[in-house]
């Protein structure tokens, strides 16, 4: 073992660092059932799955190669200036150092561990406290019990991204065997680790990410939704005459009051598309027009009187039973119904169909307009994507609304499809089969057919 790199002068009967070679712990001197036992966790590791699957299988598969109460994972966070806990297990209780405990590295014996890439053993934590006192992580854990432990640096393409630990409640409990062993093994864990850990951290950050976008619009709508009626009011002379100047500028705060509301509308509902489609519920809508289409219609017919627009709607007589997730549907025709309100003709014309072909439900959403050349037909249904034609780019939006709509059809188990005659009219068809769900390829290619 080589001597201890840390500034203060500790004791070795204390605590080492030892360095192993890249490759040296592949050594054949492990035995049988360790060469075994590290290659059934390689085996877990390949299989890709979580953080929490491959740490518990560790856990538990090298209960008989170390002696082991306490597994702890830490990544480094914040530009690599602090140690966050993120995943611990033991066989006791209650853990006092758990996931979310956070110390910075400068300073801290960690900083040997992640300058050299060493493996640190501390062989009796009682007698280390008494030469570092100020250690916080170290009282913790001598106070759940713990007197030694193991800390290997976690490097993934010469990169060091954290720290696995490994303790005992016993004193002295690791040698170079043990040190060799956890080398091998970390060797193994370092890139399928901080891949499952990466990816659980973006999705956090989505998470994160749609809650303060909910939370934003919903504070936001009220407040801008108030703003656009009283200064309708004032438009509608209710409070006395206005001038013409007077009026143009009122006009314009309308109008940029219901732009942010229509931003406010398309984030919420890609909030509540995804809160929803995590666990949908399908129905039967007894009366599909008036479950879903009049609803949508309502919400965009002040659009269509302010643009003075032509709207005509061709619906089933009789009631139509349609089985599907209707405020998912109400969302999705609502926003087809925005699109072709919104990038369509002053006085121009909209049409909205709902028919039945053989095993789908159909809805289409044409609108004379400038519609899209073929080239731009690749940006449609992406998320913040917009197309990039001279009409389209002059039309503020988000580039949500038709994302949403191929959510719920890929939800249904449908699809969404677009065409379009450039500089005369464009067209939308939302389709879902019935009943909602994954389309085998004989339902596809008859709902594609329609």
């Amino acid at each position: 073992m080589t001597a201890e790199r840390s500034a203060v002068d500790l004791d070795k009967d204390v605590i080492e660092f030892v360095d192993v070679t890249p490759g040296e712990s592949g050594s054949s001197e492990f035995s049988a059932a360790e060469r075994s036992a590290l290659d059934a966790i390689n085996q877990r590791v390949a299989s890709g799955e979580t953080l929490d699957a491959i740490m518990n299988y560790v856990f538990e598969a090298t209960q008989s190669l170390f002696p082991c109460d306490r597994i702890g994972l830490s990544f480094l966070e914040d530009e690599e200036s602090r140690v966050v806990a993120y995943w611990v297990r033991a066989d006791y209780g209650p853990l006092l150092l758990d996931k979310g405990y956070a110390e910075e590295l400068k300073g801290s014996s960690l900083a040997s561990v992640f300058q050299h890439g060493s493996i640190r053993i501390i062989h009796d934590l009682e007698r280390y406290l008494d030469m570092k006192p100020a250690s916080i992580s170290s009282q913790l854990l001598f106070l759940e019990g713990v007197r030694s432990s193991m800390t290997s640096p976690l490097t993934v393409e010469g990169r060091r991204v954290g720290f696995l630990f490994r303790s005992s409640r016993k004193p002295w409990a690791y040698d170079r065997r043990q040190v060799m062993l956890q080398a091998a093994l970390v060797e193994r864990l370092g890139q399928a680790v901080e891949k499952a850990y990466r990816i659980e951290q973006l999705e956090a950050a989505n998470r994160a990410y749609r809650e303060l976008l909910s939370f934003v619009s919903h504070e936001v709508k009220n407040p801008v939704a108030s703003i656009a009626m009283d200064a309708r009011v004032l438009t509608g002379g209710y409070l006395g005459e206005l001038t013409p100047e007077q009026a143009r500028k009122i006009d314009r705060i309308i109008y940029k009051a219901e732009h942010v509301l229509h931003l406010t509308r398309d984030y919420l509902d890609l909030t509540r598309l995804d809160i929803v489609s995590a666990e949908p519920h399908f129905h039967e809508c007894e009366d599909f027009v008036a479950e879903v289409i009049e609803p949508a219609i309502e919400i965009g017919a002040s659009q269509i009187d302010e643009r003075r627009m032509c709207f005509h709607r061709a619906t089933p007589a009789t009631p139509l039973r349609v089985s599907c997730e209707p405020e998912l549907m109400r969302i999705a025709v609502a926003n087809l119904l925005s699109n072709a309100i919104k990038y369509g003709l002053e006085q121009g014309e909209v049409r909205l169909t709902v028919d039945r072909c053989s095993q789908g439900i159909r809805t289409i959403v044409w609108n004379k307009g400038p519609g899209f050349p073929e080239s731009e037909q690749g940006r449609l249904f992406r998320r913040f994507s917009r197309l990039q034609t001279v009409e389209t780019k002059q039309v503020p939006g988000t580039g949500i609304g038709l994302y949403t709509v191929w959510r719920v059809a890929r939800l249904h188990g449908g699809f969404v499809t677009a065409k379009s005659e450039e500089g005369s009219w464009a067209e939308f068809a939302l389709v879902i089969p019935q009943p909602p769900g994954d389309p085998n390829q004989e339902v596809l290619e008859t709902i594609l057919a329609c």
